[in-house]
């Protein structure tokens, strides 16, 4: 299988293979002179630590030790056969071996898309190893009454790709693996005129339509490194993230559900992701800001991004000298 050469990734830090949680983890790490003042990237679904390319540079300026993994299942990094493997635990665990490797008590964490649910929920389980919050785009996620496949199903039907993902295993994967170039192209994507969703599962629909909708997100070298990336690992280690959720309910049962760290919210305007209303009352620490762009929000919009983090954490600096 083909695996990304350190040379597609143009400037961005060159990766080490970090051995945690019994996995092992392809991590970009930049800033190193800043030690001390460690901030840990989240990517989502189907991304790469490479989704964070634009801010790497303005956070280090800022004085922060950036680490940035390709989490289980994504880039070079181990991608267990066992679909258990990928549940929160482990996805938390990860991260807090990440920690433990570079010597930290806690860190800053950001995380995109399924990033920020990782980092909902290792604040929710270990929240001494985390100081701030920072997620863009998915909004924390109340624990209902019913797992969560199961409240979406009976909400969205079985073509939803949530459910799809957790009631046909290994269909999707099939699909997007055939068409990876189409998929990616297909999906990172900006200003998508507005339409009633298509029969079917998104995800496949995405997978096999020949023209893709609005602008790209990315110049076609960004969108070959993904591409390139994903003909190693395919889709399914990222998948597997979703065949997790009713598990991951499971384990959050016994957890407060209140996040007392300072948090920025950031959201996209045009996402189709809807925002959290009640947000305040779970996140007491929060702060919201919505940026005009979709769903790939660091990626669309670096600067408005970069300028939205730093400010916030110069605030938070502020705020913590004070006391």
């Amino acid at each position: 299988m083909k695996r990304k050469s350190n040379a597609d990734l143009n400037d961005f830090p060159n990766p080490t293979m970090i051995a945690v949680n019994g996995v092992q983890l392809e991590v970009f790490e930049a800033g190193r002179e800043n030690v001390g003042k460690p901030i840990v990237l989240c990517h989502g679904f189907p991304e790469h630590a490479y989704s964070w390319r634009y801010q790497v540079p303005a956070l280090v300026k800022a004085g922060y030790h950036v680490i940035i993994p390709n989490q289980r299942g994504y880039g070079n990094s181990s991608c267990p056969t066992v679909v258990t493997e990928y549940d929160i635990e482990h996805l938390t665990g990860d991260l807090l071996g990440l920690l433990d490797y570079y010597g930290y008590k806690d860190a800053t964490f950001v995380g995109h898309d399924w990033g920020a649910n990782v980092v909902w929920s290792l604040t929710l389980l270990h929240p001494t190893r985390v100081n701030k919050v920072i997620n863009l785009s998915l909004p924390y996620q109340v624990r209902g009454e019913k797992p969560w496949i199961e409240w979406m199903e009976e909400v969205f039907g079985m073509d939803f790709y949530f459910v799809h993902f957790n009631r046909q295993p290994g269909v999707a994967d099939k699909i997007m693996d055939e068409n990876k170039f189409n998929f990616l192209r297909n999906i990172y994507r900006k200003n998508v005129p507005l339409q009633a969703p298509e029969p079917g599962m998104s995800m496949i629909n995405l997978a096999q339509a020949e023209k893709p909708l609005g602008d790209p997100v990315m110049s076609d070298h960004d969108l070959s490194v993904y591409v390139s990336a994903f003909e190693g690992s395919g889709f399914t280690g990222g998948i597997n993230w979703y065949r997790n959720l009713d598990r991951n309910w499971h384990f959050l049962a016994e957890v407060n559900p209140i996040i007392q760290q300072p948090t920025l919210m950031i959201y996209g305007g045009q996402d189709m992701i809807p925002k959290f209303e009640q947000l305040p009352e779970f996140v007491p620490q929060v702060e919201v800001i919505t940026l005009d762009c979709g769903h790939w929000i660091q990626q669309e919009m670096p600067e408005e991004t970069n300028q939205s983090i730093l400010n916030w954490l110069e605030k938070q600096d502020i705020v913590g000298q004070s006391n």
